[in-house]
């Protein structure tokens, strides 16, 4: 993350201005874009398919959910 923040960084200086926020948001947006495609293409895995689906298979325990007890002040009003 750090890596990318300076890329974009690197890359606002040197365009300096921007005419509007939106030209912000397209340089930023096609960095963001360059760097997922070297992740997607990369011969490294940042998040292999094994960990996603080991992840994607846990179970998390349902919450229980405890009976709601009026307070009788408030029951009566």
């Amino acid at each position: 993350m750090e890596r990318v923040n300076k890329e974009i960084k690197r890359r606002t200086d040197v365009v300096g201005v921007f005419p509007n926020p939106a030209a912000l948001l397209r340089l930023a947006g096609a960095v963001l874009v360059e760097q997922h495609d070297a992740w997607e293409a990369g011969d490294r895995r940042y998040l292999s398919e094994t960990s996603m689906r080991d992840l994607d298979t846990l179970t998390t325990p349902t919450p229980q959910i405890e009976e709601v007890v009026p307070i009788p002040e408030l029951a009566t009003a």
